[in-house]
C-alpha cells in the first residue's frame, strides 16, 4: 500500500467533512524580510517597530497577506493538490495580529461541491480558519477551486452551492485590543490623505508595474509551503508553463498599491476576489484601484476604506473593469474587494 500522499481529486471530498491541516508554522522576521524582498511593500506599520507602538502595537506586526499566504498553504495539500486553478475568495476576515514568534496552524469545512459540464473537473468550496498558539482565530476565508476528477466515469456528488454573503459589513470588521490611530504620522507613513480625502467612485492608478521572474514565484510559493503542482511542474499543465500562485499577485498588487494608499495601512476583510485570468513569468503587472465605500470606526481616528484592487498584465491608457458585454477586460488578471483601515 502507498505511504505517498497523490492529493485528493474532485470526487474525494465530502459536505461536511472536517479537514485538519498537517505542518503548523511559526512565523518569523525571515518571513517579513522575504516578503520584503519579494514584493515593493512600503507600508510604514509594517516597517516600523515604533510607528506600529504609535498605533497601539506591542512592535511592528507581520503583514496580513504573509498570515493569509501560511494559512493558505496549509490547506493545498488536502484541497487544491490536483487543482486546475483557484478560483476565488469570500467573506475573509483578519481576526488578530499575527507576530513574530507566532505559530499558525490551519482547519477548514468543506461547503460546497458541483461537477463541471465537462465532467473532468469540480468545483470544491470550503472554509477555512487558521489558529495561532493560543488557539485563538487569526483568520477566517472561504474559498472555492477547480480540481481534476480521477475518474472521469465517476458518478457526480450531489450539488451543493453555498450562499455566501456579498461582503463583509463594515460593523463587523474586527480591531485589535488598544489599536488607534490619534498618534498617526502622516510624515512618516508617506502621504498626506485622510479617509476624508477619498471619494466613492474615485479610481486611483498605481503607475508602477514589476515583471514576474519565474524564480520569484516559485520562492514564494515554497515560502508558504504551497505544494500545487502547477506552480512548479511544467508537466502539469497543458502548454508547459508553471502557473503563478494567485496570491502572488495578490501581493504584488498590495504592495503597487502603496503609491497613492500609502494611508491603507491594514487589511482588515477580504469582501470577494477573483483571479480572472492565469498569470506566467514574463507577465509585467500593474495596478489600479477604486474607491467602493468609506465607514467610520468606533477607534480613535480611525477609519475604513472599502477598495477594489485590480491587478492588470500590462498598463492600459484607462483603468477598464469589464467590456461593454460585461465581460472582464482584456488584460484583467485580478479582480479584489477589500477593506483596508485608514486614519481620519
Amino acid at each position: 500500500m502507498s505511504k505517498t500522499n497523490p492529493g485528493r481529486f474532485f470526487e474525494d471530498f465530502t459536505v461536511g467533512e472536517t479537514l485538519v491541516h498537517a505542518t503548523p508554522r511559526t512565523v518569523t522576521e525571515g518571513d517579513r524580510a522575504l516578503y520584503t524582498a519579494l514584493y515593493p511593500t512600503r507600508f510604514a506599520l509594517y516597517s516600523s517597530d515604533q510607528f506600529a507602538r504609535d498605533c497601539g502595537f506591542p512592535e511592528s506586526p507581520l503583514e496580513d497577506l504573509i498570515a493569509f499566504h501560511v494559512a493558505f498553504g496549509k490547506t493545498v495539500p488536502d484541497i487544491s493538490l490536483n487543482a486546475v486553478a483557484n478560483l476565488g475568495y469570500a467573506e475573509c476576515r483578519f481576526l488578530a495580529p499575527v507576530f513574530p514568534g507566532d505559530t499558525l496552524a490551519t482547519v477548514s469545512e468543506v461547503i460546497g461541491v458541483k461537477q463541471n459540464s465537462n465532467g473532468k473537473t469540480g468545483i470544491v468550496w470550503v472554509r477555512s480558519t487558521a489558529r495561532n498558539q493560543t488557539g485563538e482565530d487569526v483568520l477566517s476565508w472561504v474559498r472555492w477551486v477547480m480540481v481534476r476528477k480521477r475518474d472521469v466515469d465517476a458518478p457526480a456528488p450531489a450539488e451543493v452551492v453555498p450562499d455566501l454573503a456579498a461582503g463583509v459589513a463594515a460593523e463587523d470588521i474586527v480591531l485589535p485590543e488598544g489599536f488607534g490611530f490619534q498618534n498617526y504620522d502622516f510624515d512618516l507613513a508617506g502621504e498626506p490623505y485622510r479617509l476624508d480625502d477619498y471619494a466613492v467612485g474615485e479610481v486611483i492608478d498605481h503607475v508602477d508595474g514589476v515583471t514576474i521572474e519565474e524564480a520569484e514565484h516559485m520562492l514564494a510559493t515554497r515560502l508558504w509551503q504551497n505544494t500545487a503542482k502547477v506552480h512548479f511542474n511544467t508537466e502539469a499543465r497543458e502548454g508547459g508553463k508553471r502557473l503563478i500562485y494567485g496570491g502572488h499577485v495578490i501581493s504584488l498588487a498590495r504592495s503597487l498599491s502603496f503609491n497613492g494608499l500609502a494611508n491603507a495601512q491594514m487589511v482588515v476583510a477580504i469582501n470577494g476576489g477573483s483571479h480572472v485570468a492565469p498569470c506566467f513569468a514574463g507577465d509585467t503587472v500593474y495596478a489600479w484601484s477604486e474607491v467602493l465605500e468609506t465607514a467610520s470606526l468606533d477607534t480613535p481616528g480611525v477609519g475604513a476604506l472599502r477598495l477594489r484592487l485590480v491587478a492588470t498584465k500590462g498598463r492600459a491608457e484607462t483603468p477598464v473593469l469589464r467590456g461593454e458585454d460585461g465581460k472582464y477586460a482584456t488584460g484583467v488578471l485580478l479582480d479584489l474587494d477589500y477593506w483596508a483601515l485608514a486614519p481620519r
